[in-house]
């Protein structure tokens, strides 16, 4: 029966075209992510670098080459993994908090739906970018530069952790307005009659209902982590060593590309970071459009 549901929700959502543009794009950056190695050999250095000074698009370097002579196809295709794998931890981060704040605040109500919104307001109100912008430089302080956490250096753990814990708010907002809508089902009020206590209520009978909106905000929620990862690591808090999509944008905002024309050094990562945000918008749109009845009927 469940295996039948699932087949005919990702048949409702992939009647629409946009989730499939959305889960084609995805799928062929997260390839790119997965083997950067096998597609396009090492991270190239400056050691290892072979073209000339941001020479323009050739056969041997079909994106050209950076201020140093490394190809930018390299370094676009290995930017891929680490964007990428900070957008989706940051997400994950960003989706736990938000969640277990809206069950929380939902499911009570009372004072603690007072103060858990108060503190959601703080966070919604005050723009993600320029709260992390705050909140990055004290972090890397703080924590020590030079170090690696969890297999990211300093600066890009500080970036995962800060996007984390500022872009939860609206994710928080809508979870809270679902569980306001489940506390007072019957299968909620058989689970508090049997004894189930308040944790195994939100764990097992809540949050399996919301996980479908969940999901379809978390595709969002990546694409508001890839800007602005883009624009930390553009104003100097990424990593040159483990570059992104946002730190080659900042080298060539440095080594004067825009005035040089060298279009494909800065053209190439900004139209990554453009196409895979649009991916996971319309995938995300799909899915909303899938789970909310009101919109079902929207081609």
């Amino acid at each position: 029966m469940r295996l039948r549901a699932i087949k005919e929700f990702i048949g409702r959502l992939f009647e629409r075209g946009g989730a499939w543009v959305g889960v084609a794009t995805l799928t062929f950056f997260l390839v790119l992510a997965a083997s950067p190695g096998p597609l396009v050999g090492p991270l190239e250095t400056a050691a290892t670098a072979t073209g000339d000074f941001l020479a323009s698009p050739d056969r041997q370097h079909i994106l050209g080459t950076d201020e140093i002579g490394r190809d930018v196809l390299n370094l676009v295709v290995h930017g891929a993994r680490i964007s990428l794998t900070i957008a989706m931890i940051a997400t994950a981060i960003c989706l736990i908090v938000g969640t277990t704040v809206g069950i929380a605040s939902g499911y009570y109500g009372g004072k603690v739906d007072a103060w858990l919104m108060r503190l959601t307001d703080f966070f919604f109100v005050v723009p993600s970018f320029v709260l992390a912008l705050v909140i990055a430089p004290v972090f890397v302080e703080v924590v020590g530069r030079g170090r690696e956490i969890l297999g990211f250096r300093t600066s890009l753990f500080v970036v995962i952790a800060v996007i984390g814990l500022t872009s939860w708010s609206f994710i928080a907002r809508i979870i809270r307005s679902q569980t306001l809508a489940l506390r007072g089902r019957p299968f909620v009020d058989r689970a508090r009659v049997v004894g189930s206590s308040d944790f195994s209520i939100m764990v097992r009978h809540i949050l399996p209902n919301l996980l479908p909106q969940i999901a379809a905000n978390g595709a969002l929620v990546v694409a508001n982590a890839i800007s602005i990862e883009t624009s930390l690591s553009f104003i100097g808090l990424g990593d040159p060593l483990q570059p992104s999509w946002g730190t080659l944008l900042s080298l060539a905002q440095r080594a004067g590309a825009a005035s040089a024309g060298a279009w494909w050094y800065l053209g190439a990562p900004g139209v990554c970071v453009l196409i895979v945000s649009l991916g996971f918008v319309l995938l995300g749109n799909a899915l909303d459009d899938t789970i909310n009845p009101r919109r079902r009927t929207i081609p």
